[in-house]
């Protein structure tokens, strides 16, 4: 197993990713010995949804100090309050709760255990937690889900990926009554992944998927609240020039992304390697904040000119300035949108690219990725 860089809470825990990332593996070999309770299966969950008392009998007679695991507790959100209860009045503590999905628990005003319980995430494997041993062009194509790296062969990571795919992505979400119609759900997906990593304008998507407005609105919150994508906000700093509003969205995955695009079948845009990049470095930046706690904020920058820096990070009047480049070769216009952002602000600032040689260009540090995301893990970029 790989060794996961997430440090296990001492008391009860959320602990959200999305489905294959491996949360089940990692509290097996943290927890040892805990009481599972797997509601994945469909008689589990059926059982537990209509008599979540059950759980309170089960944990009566396990000692206090015994670790309760309760994995995609979305499914049975009931069984929260008995958590609660169990917390409160009976003293038992240890509680660690997975879930895939958090729109059950939202859109259900389910109990959070008001604090109680501490949030953490799994994502996709780290360049960290992999020895930075993977190349970074296939994790580009094939992405950082436990099966995809550990695969035989590329045909393997491309079936994997595409059952991802096929089988998460459509008949989990329609499952859980997610979405009513599958055919617009899937028209929508393949529109909105092609137009990852770019300013989402809600109106073109919904013409180009000939889904409603409002339902793109809504698929979105799915892809959001399954964990499946998450949104960059445009950081807009109120300096001397103008900067745009629109969020971005970014799948987790960029594998997934590749599939959900259906770039193995087809040839996708002339600019695709380049927002793969953008996904994978932003997997490791999120990773790497969330992991070790790094309190600050992730978002880009942009003006209606065209100026644009692909990534910033700030915290108070400390900024970084990220740039990605899917090229070998470094040219002085990789640094445009840096130096736009650099006249309004001070920043630290990188371009990070796919070349072999490190070199700093008018005090901007031009790294290669393996370069970079040791320096990341090493708390040497935004640490």
């Amino acid at each position: 197993m790989f060794p996961r860089d997430l440090a296990r809470p001492k008391s009860a825990f959320f602990l959200f990713g999305p489905r294959g990332t491996g949360k089940s593996t990692w509290l097996r070999a943290q927890l040892p010995g805990a009481h599972l309770i797997n509601l994945l299966p469909a008689d589990a969950m059926l059982r537990y949804e209509r008599e979540p008392e059950r759980l309170r009998s089960e944990v009566l007679t396990l000692p206090r100090d015994r670790w309760v695991v309760i994995d995609e507790v979305q499914r049975a959100p009931r069984l929260l309050d008995e958590v609660h209860y169990l917390m409160e009045e009976e003293g038992h503590k240890k509680f660690a709760l997975t879930g895939s999905s958090a729109r059950k628990l939202k859109r259900g005003a389910a109990n959070l255990l008001a604090g109680r319980a501490v949030v953490r995430n799994m994502f996709p494997l780290t360049a960290h937690e992999m020895g930075f041993d993977v190349p970074a062009r296939r994790l580009l194509k094939f992405g950082a889900l436990p099966m995809s790296v550990t695969a035989g062969s590329d045909d393997s990571r491309e079936d994997f990926l595409r059952a991802y795919v096929t089988t998460y992505l459509a008949e989990e979400v329609k499952a859980e009554a997610l979405v009513r119609d599958l055919g617009s759900f899937g028209r929508f997906l393949a529109v909105a992944a092609l137009a990852a990593g770019q300013r989402t304008n809600i109106s073109s998507i919904a013409r180009d998927a000939g889904v409603p407005r409002d339902t793109v609105r809504g698929y979105f919150e799915v892809l959001v609240d399954t964990l499946i994508g998450t949104w960059l906000e445009a950081h807009r700093p109120r300096a001397r020039v103008k900067e745009v509003a629109l969020p971005k969205f970014y799948w987790f995955d960029p594998g997934v992304l590749h599939a959900a695009a259906g770039a193995f079948d087809q040839p996708p845009p002339a600019d695709w390697q380049g927002v793969l990049l953008e996904h994978y470095l932003l997997h490791e930046l999120r990773s790497y904040v969330h992991y070790a706690n790094v309190r600050g904020s992730l978002g880009y920058w942009a003006t209606p000119s065209g100026s644009e820096v692909d990534f910033v990070f700030w915290r108070g009047q400390r900024m970084v300035a990220i740039e990605a480049k899917h090229a070998k070769t470094f040219r002085p216009e990789h640094r445009k949108g840096l130096v736009a952002l650099l006249s309004t602000t001070k920043a630290s600032s990188y371009v990070v690219y796919l070349g072999d040689r490190e070199l700093t260009v008018d005090g901007t540090r031009v790294l290669p990725i393996a370069t970079f995301l040791r320096r990341l893990w090493a708390g040497q970029i935004i640490g």
